[in-house]
């Protein structure tokens, strides 16, 4: 167990998650995605679960979605008392998405039957539902019972998190806990079962500058451009009881400029053509998220939102602000050696 793994374990040793009942859900709404090309109402579910099987073991340096987990077991029942509270608020939207605080196809966060049970019955009015998953819970016997459920030409997608093709940045800046190689076997597995495969990009890493973070994405979206079917990228925003969250608190970080996101997003729609590239920005506009300054980040985020629907990169042309010279600054001046100026420009 390497230092940064170790400490990612230690940060947890006092985490109490909140108190909530096991069969509450944790949210659901709609909102607006893309399916077949076309703007379509979404409806989002986020199931409470034991939580994700990597962050009991020690997490990721920026995730703390284990902070909406129960941190231990989730009965059936409870799972599925949570989905009858969806149901009644899901009006046939032709798109679902679901999320746990970690993967879906781990049968210690979702049972078998608790999966099939969700899948079907979704599966009675929605045309494509999206789900997240590890790689290493991609597997063909799971793969090919969920392949029974789904009929006609209904489409069933995969999200891996990635977050970067540099192993030595997911292993040593991420504590991901698997390789790129890990990530394409997974890719494979999702491909033979005619599935379509939703890879996260992040954007800005801990201990990375924002300059290495902008090249180290770009590079990341070149060498998956072959292999995923859509490109997500999520920009760090700091979260409770993380590495990120440590670093932050002691100025030591900051989250990505919403011009770096901007950037990334130009030159991945390049890179992948007629695929779709997306952003969901968590806490854009707040010193915890994404963000530049107080006068330009809304005209920022609508537009990464309507770039993400339309794909029309044109949405980008007339973005300006007298803080982009301080986004430059930073980016020239890192280069010197000064590291990641969170304290100057945060």
């Amino acid at each position: 167990m390497n230092e940064l793994t170790l400490f990612c374990k230690q940060l947890k040793q006092g985490f109490k998650p909140k108190k909530a009942k096991p069969d509450e859900l944790v949210r659901c709404w709609s909102e607006k995605d893309v399916l077949n090309q076309n703007v379509v109402d979404t409806f989002v579910i986020i199931f409470r679960t034991k939580g994700c099987s990597w962050a009991l073991k020690s997490g990721c340096t920026m995730c703390g979605y284990f902070n909406d987990s129960m941190w231990s077991k989730v009965s059936s029942n409870d799972l599925l008392k949570q989905f009858e509270t969806a149901i009644k608020k899901y009006n046939g939207q032709r798109f679902v998405k679901i999320f746990t605080s970690g993967s879906f196809l781990d049968e210690k966060e979702i049972p078998s039957n608790v999966r099939k049970k969700i899948l079907k019955t979704l599966f009675e009015k929605a045309e494509k539902i999206s789900v997240e998953s590890r790689p290493e819970y991609v597997k063909n016997d799971v793969l090919s019972e969920i392949k029974e459920t789904i009929v006609n030409s209904k489409v069933f997608e995969i999200g891996v998190g990635l977050e970067t093709a540099d192993d030595y940045i997911r292993i040593h800046n991420i504590n991901k806990g698997f390789t790129f190689n890990d990530y394409k076997r997974s890719a494979e597995t999702i491909k033979k079962f005619d599935f379509k495969l939703k890879t996260y990009v992040l954007v800005k890493p801990p201990f990375l500058t924002e300059k290495e973070s902008i090249k180290d994405a770009i590079k990341t979206v070149e060498k998956i451009k072959n292999i995923t079917d859509v490109v997500s990228l999520n920009p760090v925003n700091v979260q409770r009881n993380t590495v990120v969250e440590f670093l932050w608190q002691r100025n030591s970080y900051r989250p990505p400029w919403l011009y770096s996101v901007v950037e990334v997003l130009k030159e991945s729609k390049k890179i992948v053509g007629d695929k779709q590239v997306k952003c969901d920005i968590v806490g854009g506009g707040s010193v915890r998220g994404s963000h530049n300054c107080k006068n330009c980040d809304s005209f920022f985020l609508k537009a990464i939102s309507n770039f993400s629907l339309y794909q029309d990169a044109s949405v980008f042309d007339d973005l300006s602000c007298e803080c982009r010279e301080k986004w430059l600054d930073q980016l020239e001046l890192e280069e010197l050696g000064f590291g990641s100026l969170a304290n100057m420009y945060r």
